[in-house]
């Protein structure tokens, strides 16, 4: 796997399609200077890493700005990296780092965002199975759009250190130990915090859900003139045939 050039060992480069390459050998090959390899490392991260940025900031572009920060810092670092935690782990630690201190000087008034302290009361969580395999219509597609565009709007809304813990156990699937890990909170913490989150985002879609109720198969517009020609025609007509 390794080929001699001068006094050095380089690794051979990483072929794209090795998806199964451990964390552990990825790393040693970036140290190396394999570019191949911080690809591969780059696809198999950016979406737990944009996400995780994304619930701290709020904002897809800053959010961006941070993982590729994130991943600068991190290719320089790697040769340090010793396998002592996950590098999914270190990783995330660098962006909520970086993201957070972007925060803080996006504004001067900026609220510093508290990642530790106490737990919060637990509320009740379901679950929800958005499993669909029969193949999604244009109109279904539509509406799945709007429901995710409400969706991400409700978890914007979530308190700092709730959105952040939802966005890596419910979006991300860390488990709760990876979660306090990553965050370097109690994994009691990461518990509460997460059950809360869903309850408050529960409650924000029931509101959202109640205030639709009333135009719920709107009949104003088109649709009440149309029904109101048709019966004035079919009136007239009836009219007609008695006359």
């Amino acid at each position: 796997m390794y080929e001699a050039m001068g006094e050095r060992m380089h690794p051979v480069p990483v072929r794209t399609t090795s998806k199964d390459l451990p964390d552990t050998e990825i790393a040693r090959r970036i140290a190396l200077g394999d570019q191949d390899a911080f690809k591969l490392l780059m696809r198999r991260y950016n979406q737990t890493l944009y996400r995780t940025a994304r619930s701290i900031l709020k904002d897809d572009a800053e959010a961006e700005d941070v993982v590729q920060e994130a991943y600068m810092l991190a290719y320089g670092a790697m040769g340090a990296f010793r396998g002592d935690a996950k590098l999914s782990t270190w990783l995330i630690r660098i962006v909520v780092n970086e993201a957070i201190a972007r925060s803080r000087k996006r504004s001067r008034r900026a609220e510093i965002i508290q990642l530790s302290g106490e737990p919060e009361p637990e509320a009740s969580a379901v679950e929800v199975n958005m499993n669909d395999t029969a193949p999604e219509q244009p109109e279904h597609a539509a509406l799945r759009a709007e429901s995710r565009r409400l969706l991400e709007a409700k978890i914007d809304a979530l308190p700092d250190a709730f959105r952040t813990v939802f966005a890596l156990r419910a979006l991300e699937e860390l488990t709760v130990e990876e979660t306090a890990a990553t965050l370097g909170i109690p994994e009691a913490t990461v518990r509460t915090r997460y059950f809360r989150a869903r309850g408050l985002l529960r409650e924000a879609l029931a509101r959202e859900i109640d205030f639709a109720y009333g135009d719920a198969f709107g009949f104003a517009g088109a649709r009440c003139d149309r029904i109101v020609a048709g019966v004035l025609e079919r009136l007239k007509a009836l009219q007609a045939r008695k006359g």
